[in-house]
């Protein structure tokens, strides 16, 4: 089930940069992103409110909060630093780069998580970044 949320995620992920690159025209991409923000807020806790997630709330430990923020912020500052990036260059140049995020979190994954690094990591890691750098050569 985890590779069908994966294919979803990756769509919508295309559909986001299109989309957002349409209406961001004549846009601050700060206001923009925060627009953005505003709308997966609503669907994120309709979700959450849907679903009875909510309940999970008094669960959360000082571990979970203090890395969640972290990685809301981490998120706030990437979509702010990737609307800037698309309102001033083509989105089929900034999402590669935009992407190359997949080898930064192989990296990570092995140094802070303690995951496998493999062959195939490495070969895959290897192919993104080098498929990053055709995409951006002229």
């Amino acid at each position: 089930m985890w590779k069908l949320f994966a294919v979803l995620s990756a769509v919508f992920a295309a559909l986001t940069s299109i989309l957002a690159k349409i209406g961001i025209k004549g846009v601050d991409s700060n206001l923009a992103t925060a627009i953005r923000t505003v709308v997966i807020i609503f669907i994120s806790w309709g979700i959450v409110i849907t679903t009875g997630a909510y309940n999970g709330i008094k669960d959360l430990t000082k571990q979970n909060w203090t890395f969640l923020i972290l990685s809301g912020m981490a998120t706030g500052l990437s979509w702010m630093f990737y609307y800037k990036a698309i309102s001033l260059g083509n989105v089929s140049q900034v999402a590669p780069i935009d992407k190359s995020s997949i080898v930064l979190t192989l990296i990570l994954s092995f140094l802070v998580l303690g995951e496998q690094f493999t062959a195939k990591t490495l070969i895959a890691g290897t192919l993104i970044t080098a498929g990053t750098f055709v995409m951006l050569w002229k």
